[in-house]
Order: C-alpha cells, then structure tokens, then sequence
C-alpha cells in the first residue's frame, strides 16, 4: 500500500492504553495532574530566572532554556494524550502525528545536546572556578545554546520524513500513545533496514556521543572535588598536628618550670 492512500487520507490509531479501558479515567486524572504541576512549575522557574537580575548568569541561563525544552517536549504529546484517554475516540490525523513525530525527535535530540551543555558548565564552574565568567561568556552560552537547537532540529528533519514515507500495511495502528518513531518503523510492510541504519548513525551522534561526554566531565567533577575534600583533609591534619605540638610544648615548659622550683 502506498503511504499516499491510507496514512494521509484516513487517521492513525493510536493503540496506547487500549488493552486496559478500564484505566483510561484514572490515567486521565494523573497525567493531566502531573501536567498541570509542570506547566506551573516550569513557568514559574523560568519567569524568576528571566525578571530577577541576580540570576543572570550562565547556569541560570542553561537552566530556563533547559526548562523550556522540558516544557515543549511534554506538550507536544501529552494533550493529544489526554484527548484520547477522554473518550473512545482513538485516532490522530496524518498532520497531527507527522508534527508530534518532528516536535518529539527535534525536542528530543535538542535536549539530550543540552546536558551536554550543562555537564560543560559544571565542570567549569568546579574545575576553572576562576575562569567561570570568562570562558562562559553571553556570546559563547547563545552559541552553544543555538548549536544544539540545530543539531537537534537537523536530526528531526533528516528522521522524520524517512520515517513518515514508510508505507504501512493494512490499517495504521500505532502500538503507542504516542507517534513515536520506533513505533511508526514497526508498522511498515517493507525492508526498514535502511532507515534503522541511519536512526542507529544519528543516534551515536545525538544521544552516545553526548553520553561519553557528561560522563567524562563527571569524571573530572569528582576527581576536582575529591582534590579539593583531601586538600582541606590534610590542611586540617596539619593544623591539628600544630595545636598538639604546642600543646606538648607547654606541657614540657610546665614540667622543666616545676622541676626548676623543687
């Protein structure tokens, strides 16, 4: 079947939560709970970082974008969500899918980029403490900033469109509640070795890469401050040290001062 029949004309059914009805309503209350608490929340974390001039600084600036990114990426699926938890309609149109499938790769990738961003900022913020405002200058912090909304975003446009051409076999059930990639790839009725190639090369990329990464920057972190814990450890031993010495030292005048008298 070509994917210009029945994935464009008609809708996809989004399976989900389909094998247990009976949680629909409770699903409903919590998620929508849960959403609500991170609107709120996330709102207001990045409306103090961006009004109170104290908190302009770099890690605050990584932390609203980082913010905004977690609020994009959940409202990007959780409302079609929602809907389809309210009611027995399961279904979302070709549109409504395709730009979930692009919001939720692009967002995706852009985030995963972003702790990398953030591991970089801790580790200048506790190996070159000294350095911390130089190296993180405005011009810099919006670089890396954009640089990641790029590559994310690049990785979206490349995926989502391969994945969108699959044509799918007999009615376009999604095993998820969701448009997600993996999901879309499993619906299709022809080789997808291909396209799971290319997903495997832009996931080293996009999620290994940055992995290696934090981990390495981690790694520094600690070592930094274990340096930082045994250095104060045996400036505290030396200190100790000093007071016992001196305090020996009286012991001994006392006694020579005794031993003179009698």
């Amino acid at each position: 079947m070509d994917w210009t029949n029945e994935s464009i004309q008609g809708n996809f059914i989004l399976l989900g939560f389909s094998d247990c009805p009976y949680l629909d309503r409770i699903l409903f209350v919590v998620i929508l709970i849960a959403y609500l608490l991170t609107l709120v929340g996330n709102t207001t974390i990045i409306l103090v970082s961006r009004l109170d001039p104290h908190l302009h600084t770099p890690v605050y600036f990584f932390l609203t974008h980082l913010f905004f990114l977690d609020l994009s990426f959940t409202t990007s699926s959780i409302p079609q969500l929602l809907y389809n938890l309210n009611g027995s309609d399961k279904t979302i149109s070709y549109t409504s899918c395709a730009n979930q499938l692009f919001l939720f790769l692009g967002l995706g990738g852009v985030e995963c980029l972003r702790l990398v961003v953030m591991a970089y900022d801790w580790f200048v913020a506790v190996c070159k403490p000294l350095h911390y405002m130089v190296i993180l200058n405005p011009q810099l912090c919006l670089s890396l900033v954009s640089v990641a909304w790029v590559c994310g975003l690049a990785n979206s446009l490349i995926m989502s469109p391969m994945t969108l051409w699959l044509p799918c076999c007999g009615y376009c059930k999604v095993d998820h509640f969701l448009c997600e990639m993996p999901a879309l790839i499993r619906m299709a009725c022809v080789n997808t070795a291909v396209v799971e190639g290319i997903a495997f090369i832009l996931a080293v990329g996009i999620v290994l890469s940055p992995l290696v990464f934090i981990l390495v920057s981690y790694g520094y972190i600690v070592r930094a401050v274990l340096s930082i814990r045994s250095s104060s450890g045996r400036l505290r031993l030396e200190l100790v040290n000093q007071e016992i010495k001196e305090e020996l030292e009286k012991i001994v005048e006392t006694n020579e001062h005794e031993n003179s008298t009698v």
